[in-house]
């Protein structure tokens, strides 16, 4: 019995190291993915992102550069209205408002044009044409605010539509293991964090020109009362 215990052992010993002795196969090599790669697996809901994405960004450039320059170089503007009302050049400021293209001038040429009626009448028309150039100002602003809305909704639709085909797939095929599963489902994921990622910018973007927008209000407006109060002077 013993001797048969022994090479029942030697047997084992001798598999053991047979098996042992077997070269391992070398992994597959894994291809690092491009970023072209992720956006393609991400489905046709990336197609209506990335044109969220233009729009987002041309509207806050288009924005940010239109508004900086209808709203620089105020006060050399005005320091040449004041000494004009003052010496009663008023065909001289006219002119000079009527050749600046800026908000502020096409405000102070409304009231140029109400000089000597009452003050009023004058704060008036000034008050009605900075409603129409801040009105200008904020065009297409409200597209930003949209797109910070509806992109990450079309994200998480390329998600459901992608997990709704896994399923479909899984009652075809039976196949419900973790490497099937996961295999489609980040690829899908891809929609849902490039939805969200456009959403965040136009967000950003969206509060930014308001703060900007915000702060060329408040300077039109204090340009305007200086102006109210240099057709004050004389009545002083």
């Amino acid at each position: 019995m013993l001797a048969i215990l022994l090479q029942i052992n030697q047997a084992i010993d001798t598999t053991t190291n047979a098996v042992a002795s077997i070269p391992a196969l070398p992994k597959p090599a894994i291809e690092p993915m491009t970023l072209m790669d992720i956006i393609v697996k991400g489905g046709l809901l990336m197609i209506p992102i990335a044109i969220l994405s233009i729009i987002a960004i041309y509207v806050f450039i288009e924005r940010f550069v239109s508004i900086r320059r209808h709203i620089n170089t105020d006060v050399g503007f005005m320091n040449n209205i004041r000494d004009f009302v003052r010496n009663g050049k008023i065909d001289s400021a006219l002119t000079l408002c009527k050749n600046t293209q800026k908000p502020i001038a096409r405000m102070i040429e409304k009231g140029i044009l109400r000089i000597g009626k009452p003050i009023k009448e004058i704060e008036e028309s000034i008050e009605i044409a900075g409603k129409f150039e801040v009105y200008n100002l904020e065009k297409n602003i409200q597209i930003l605010a949209i797109i910070a809305g509806i992109a990450p909704m079309f994200g998480f639709l390329g998600t459901i539509i992608g997990v709704i085909k896994i399923f479909y797939d899984i009652s075809l095929t039976s196949d419900v293991s973790i490497g099937s599963i996961s295999a489609g489902l980040y690829t899908k994921m891809v929609s849902s964090a490039s939805g969200l990622i456009v959403g965040i910018v136009a967000y950003i973007g969206y509060h930014w020109i308001n703060t900007i927008l915000n702060k060329a209000v408040h300077r039109l407006e204090w340009n305007a009362m200086n102006f109210i109060e240099l057709l004050n002077e004389p009545a002083e």
